[in-house]
């Protein structure tokens, strides 16, 4: 059962890690060995459901074949793609968060191309941006001002107007950095010289930058400790596993 819901776990998790739009940001101009490495571990997770299901069979039925089977696919099947893609997370995980000024270069250039050149034009680029500012409650990539100039900006795109200082300069942001609770009239309503003291109530302020580098560290840092431990118990399922096979054989000779 256990080695059921660990495969389950890894499922959760290989899912998760495809699917984080904080992940998605700071891995998708490079690290392809990143996601070969999920699919290795999401596949694994399946396989680790399935064996351990025929392994609490094996129990029940104090089967020595069939433990012994689920010994082997223990050692070929499963530990060596787990440790391969663990390899790789924590790899990843451990350069991410020791080499933190590297992260933080890596991060603030995906970030900068994301909002200067690729939001609005790239469709899934635009979608997972809309995502990380509201789910961390930022924008723009060091704050609302980014979005000057952008390729999003210069298609001349309809979202929230906003009066840049003292000088009479207009462009438009996202309304995805519009606070939470903020009505979806008042955000789509363009901001004009004589309510621009209303822009801070109503637009987040802090860029994306350095939340998401924060957020990142935090997920990889569970991503390591998942990875290390899933290692673990593979070992021990598989010594685990062999001693349950002899004690049932030498149950089965004192049987007889």
């Amino acid at each position: 059962l256990s080695f059921q819901l660990v495969g389950l776990a890894v499922i959760v998790l290989s899912v998760w890690m495809l699917t984080d739009t904080a992940f998605y940001v700071s891995v998708a101009s490079g690290e392809s060995s990143y996601y070969t490495g999920i699919y290795i571990f999401l596949a694994t997770g399946a396989l680790m459901f399935i064996v351990g299901f025929l392994g609490c069979c094996g129990a029940y039925r104090e089967s020595p074949c069939m433990l012994v089977s689920v010994s082997i696919a223990i050692h070929d099947g499963r530990v060596v793609p787990v440790c391969f893609s663990n390899c790789v997370y924590i790899k990843f995980g451990l350069k991410s968060v020791h080499n933190s000024d590297k992260l933080e270069v890596y991060v603030k250039d995906a970030v900068r191309s994301t909002v200067q050149q690729e939001y609005g034009v790239v469709d899934t680029r635009t979608k997972t941006f809309d995502a990380i500012q509201e789910g961390l409650h930022c924008c723009g990539a060091t704050g609302p001002q980014d979005w000057a100039g952008s390729e999003y900006n210069k298609a001349g795109k309809t979202a929230f107007n906003v009066l840049v200082s003292s000088v009479v300069q207009v462009y438009n942001i996202p309304t995805s950095c519009c606070r939470q609770g903020t009505s979806e009239e008042f955000c789509k309503t363009a901001v004009k010289a004589g309510i621009a003291a209303q822009l801070s109530t109503a637009v987040y302020s802090e860029g994306c930058i350095d939340k998401l580098i924060h957020t990142l560290k935090k997920h990889m840092s569970i991503v390591v400790g998942v990875g290390i431990a899933i290692i673990i118990i593979e070992c021990l399922g598989l010594i685990f596993s062999l001693i349950l096979c002899c004690e049932i054989r030498t149950m089965d000779r004192y049987k007889a």
